[in-house]
């Protein structure tokens, strides 16, 4: 069988644990008997970023800015701990949020559904879409331990005068961060959201706390619905779907008492924090897909999880592991369907999308990995279990 080929390289950026094993094995199984696979590797270990004091990520992003689609492993963002377990050099920050900040995109997340998977929300009928802005408040903060004293947020500008607002009078030790964003990723950060809703044909929900951030938050509130009233309004009611704004806990409340069929649009933080909630209210963190989408039509596919350190530990020791790919797959079929659509490469298109079905008629036939068996009911249908290799080696034979 000749192998489709590809004219435009993919960036591959690997990472770390027992994603790295995986990774691995998906190309050896899944993808490379099939696809003359052409990439620009880095590798994002931590290790490596170590090595070359984090060169490597930012180095990935200027590729990536290149050639307008990248896939990336789970990688590993350092603690205490694992600077003293991997004897780094430094914490180094998330690579994540590096790639993040050079691309200024917007994380979409978005459920892999099955039949035999039911959420644990059961009127949860269609997917929840977690729209994340990407760029800014604590992932770029600054912080430091303070003693007794005055904290000042000080602002100098351009002809060098200076505002000043007392953040606290400390009169023993504490803690204090500052955090920012700016009013362009804000905009993109919008655009970039009703365009995905227009595009899913799916309303679009907006949460912050402006009550209580009456500034930040506000600056958030208030673009959105500038950008939605000046240039979206018209075609949301031709495409017929709503954009609502609302506060943060309110559509938390609306959520679950939702069917799905939504896009949620967070902030950075809040989008970390309720990606993972709504994955694994759907049944679990390695079935959801994620994609970061930059105002300029840059891509980069991910799995929407980390490293799986626990079976990662096991894996060294010689023990067999039923780890989850699934996230992982999705992130390759994305990046594959995108590289095939911009290269007008159908075969690699079509490719990934037999690859996609084959994976999720594996589960719905019954073969799956350990965490989705006692999610799975599905009449007629037994679930086995099977581990990692002989999980994709299935997936194999049904392409």
């Amino acid at each position: 069988m000749e192998k489709i080929k590809m004219t435009t390289p993919l960036v591959e950026m690997d990472g770390d644990e027992m994603t790295r094993i995986l990774w691995q094995w998906i190309k050896e199984i899944l993808i490379e008997p099939y696809v003359e696979l052409k990439t620009e590797y880095y590798d994002l270990g931590l290790k490596h970023r170590d090595e070359t004091e984090d060169k490597v990520t930012l180095d990935s992003a200027e590729a990536t800015k290149k050639y307008g689609v990248a896939v990336k492993c789970a990688t590993i963002t350092p603690n205490a701990q694992r600077v003293e377990e991997y004897n780094l050099k430094k914490m180094w920050k998330s690579p994540n949020g590096t790639i993040r900040a050079a691309l200024d995109g917007t994380v979409f997340r978005a459920p892999i559904l099955l039949d035999g998977i039911t959420p644990y929300i059961p009127t949860w009928k269609k997917p929840i879409v977690i729209a994340r802005h990407a760029y800014g408040d604590i992932y770029k903060a600054v912080d430091m331990k303070v003693g007794a004293g005055k904290a000042e947020l000080v602002f100098t500008d351009k002809d060098g005068k200076e505002t000043r607002l007392t953040v606290h009078d400390f009169g023993d030790d504490g803690v204090v961060m500052g955090m920012h964003n700016t009013d362009k990723s804000i905009y993109s950060f919008a655009r970039a959201c009703f365009n995905y809703a227009l595009d899913v044909k799916m309303p679009l929900w907006f949460s912050t706390k402006d009550t209580i951030s009456k500034v930040y938050d506000h600056r958030f509130k208030d673009i959105f619905a500038e950008v939605y009233e000046n240039e979206y309004k018209e075609k949301f009611a031709k495409a017929g779907i709503e954009y609502m704004y609302t506060l943060i806990d309110d559509v938390v409340a609306r959520i679950v008492r939702s069917e799905g069929g939504v896009v949620w649009a967070c902030k950075n933080y809040d989008g970390d924090v309720m990606s993972d909630m709504v994955a694994t209210a759907y049944g679990s963190l390695a079935m959801m897909t994620s994609v970061l989408v930059s105002p300029d039509g840059i891509y980069e596919y991910e799995a929407a999880h980390g490293t799986v350190t626990r079976h990662y530990y096991k894996y060294i020791k010689g023990e067999e592991t039923s780890t989850n790919p699934v996230a992982t797959i999705f992130a390759w079929t994305g990046a594959l369907k995108k590289r095939g659509e911009l290269d007008q490469n159908a075969a690699l298109e079509k490719f990934a999308e037999r690859l996609e079905k084959a994976t999720l008629d594996t589960i719905e036939q019954g073969e799956m990995t350990g965490d989705l068996v006692p999610l799975f009911k599905k009449e007629g249908v037994t679930p086995k279990k099977l581990e990692s290799k002989a999980f994709l080696q299935a997936i194999a034979k049904r392409l």
